[in-house]
């Protein structure tokens, strides 16, 4: 989850019930869904606002938690004028808790089972073509010509995150150990701790390579620790720096559309499937949790063939 969780409510407001399962919850997505702390905060916003909506209306207890009051809760979203896909969001929340309840004992029925909840309107990410992809490579490595431990730290991730599409925070959260250079393997840890293993091929090597050979030995401090990537102060590099770095590069660019390490995940994924790659394998390669999620990238190979359909074909 990763919008902004709803802030308009408080626990501490709650029925002393409510709180009470309410922080049963949190252990719950804590510990046993091992979720980070970002989307935890989410959900309990999300869900404490919920809870606030139904004390409102008369209710001190989840086990009175109905259709109803989840619908009437959406329909006020609405009213407040929040977006298709906050509201689509929330829905989603209301529909784990409720089955969270009902599976634990807490409640005698699953009350959000048939909530529906707006779709989201699938809006096409930009991604850059292949020579721009390349082009965008080539600008990271004549900076880093003078072999600046920096400048050869960027190409290593601007390569892996192309070569790979794997998301920033996978990035950063790479250890030396993760890689395995003699199968151009590399080992992540994705959204719930998912491990899964993902190719990279020869550029992409030989950046790392180079990198680990002269870079991150002169960059690398004491107590970084196994991090594959240290920041300019020696530590494990931050999810920012690297947004920062891909804005930056894209920018030598010319004309490419200006995105950060995701639009590079989105360019990975359409490279593939235009190259023949199947959708079960980029779900795979990508860590998408839902078929649904990789659907999207069909639409956008789609738009690219139909727009150059429309430029070639005397009859478009």
């Amino acid at each position: 989850m990763s919008t902004e969780p709803e802030t308009d409510a408080s626990e501490d407001a709650l029925p002393e019930s409510m709180a009470r399962v309410l922080a049963d919850y949190e252990r719950h997505l804590t510990s046993e869904r091992d979720l980070t702390a970002h989307s935890v905060r989410a959900y309990l916003g999300d869900l404490t606002g919920l809870l606030d909506h139904a004390t409102r209306l008369g209710l001190s207890d989840v086990t009175e938690l109905d259709l109803r009051t989840l619908r009437s809760w959406l329909a006020k979203q609405q009213t407040m004028g929040k977006s298709r896909t906050t509201i689509a969001r929330r829905a989603t929340a209301a529909r784990v808790f409720t089955a969270w309840l009902a599976r634990t004992g807490r409640a005698p029925i699953d009350a959000g089972a048939s909530l529906g909840s707006p779709k989201k309107h699938k809006t096409l990410p930009p991604v850059l073509r292949a020579d721009e992809a390349a082009d965008l490579i080539r600008a990271a490595a004549d900076r880093a010509d003078d072999g600046s431990p920096m400048g050869l730290r960027d190409v290593a991730m601007l390569e892996l995150l192309y070569a790979t599409g794997i998301r920033v925070g996978e990035l950063v959260g790479l250890d030396i150990d993760d890689l395995d250079t003699q199968r151009r393997v590399v080992r992540v840890f994705g959204k719930g701790r998912k491990e899964r293993s993902v190719p990279y091929g020869r550029p992409a090597a030989r950046a790392v390579d180079r990198w680990l050979a002269t870079g991150r030995p002169a960059l690398r401090v004491e107590g970084a620790g196994a991090a594959l990537f240290p920041g300019a102060r020696g530590r494990r590099i931050d999810q920012r720096a690297v947004r920062e770095l891909v804005h930056r590069r894209i920018a030598d660019v010319p004309g490419a559309p200006d995105m950060g390490p995701h639009g590079l995940r989105h360019t990975a994924a359409t490279h593939l499937l235009e190259g023949g790659a199947d959708l079960r394998s980029v779900r795979e390669l990508l860590g998408h949790a839902s078929p649904a999620t990789t659907q999207l990238y069909t639409h956008v190979t789609t738009d690219r063939l139909r727009q150059a359909y429309r430029r070639a074909h005397p009859r478009a």
